[in-house]
């Protein structure tokens, strides 16, 4: 794991949750979903044994129709949380470098709204450890 957020209680029995998830920037812009949380990368949680590149394609129409190019992986976070739902919580996120293609279907995801989010305005995304990806994919370029 390249980065590690929250510290893991020993105490606590913690579900984990897999997931992948796209960076892809253009002319000073991230391309993500708003939904009423705020702002995410496109991607999701890895669903039975779907790979991770498969979790990206499939997130990426049912979220916002697009078709993505996965160009490269770039790095991984994971973190120890409480969930208000689920309880102990250990999100571990894999962050691909990619592109946007066409759209191909409309979203699934009716609550999801494709964006392009100037790159001063990361900070408000709603996920911290994507935060940092995004922030740790600019210091690549």
């Amino acid at each position: 794991m390249d980065k590690t957020f929250g510290k893991k209680d020993p105490n606590l029995d913690y579900f984990d949750r897999p997931g992948a998830y796209l960076i892809c920037i253009k002319e000073g812009k991230l391309a993500c979903v708003h939904t009423p949380k705020g702002y995410f990368l496109l991607g999701g949680g890895i669903e039975g044994d779907e790979s991770q590149h498969d979790c990206i394609h499939r997130e990426c129409l049912e979220e916002a129709g697009l078709s993505v190019t996965i160009t490269s992986p770039l790095c991984a976070a994971d973190s120890y949380t409480i969930h208000p739902r689920i309880g102990p919580f250990h999100p571990i996120q894999y962050y691909y470098l990619g592109t946007i293609g066409a759209r191909v279907q409309d979203p699934i995801e009716l609550d999801h709204t494709f964006v392009w989010l100037p790159l001063e305005e990361i900070e408000t995304m709603y996920v911290p450890q994507q935060i940092w990806a995004v922030q740790y994919a600019m210091k690549q370029e």
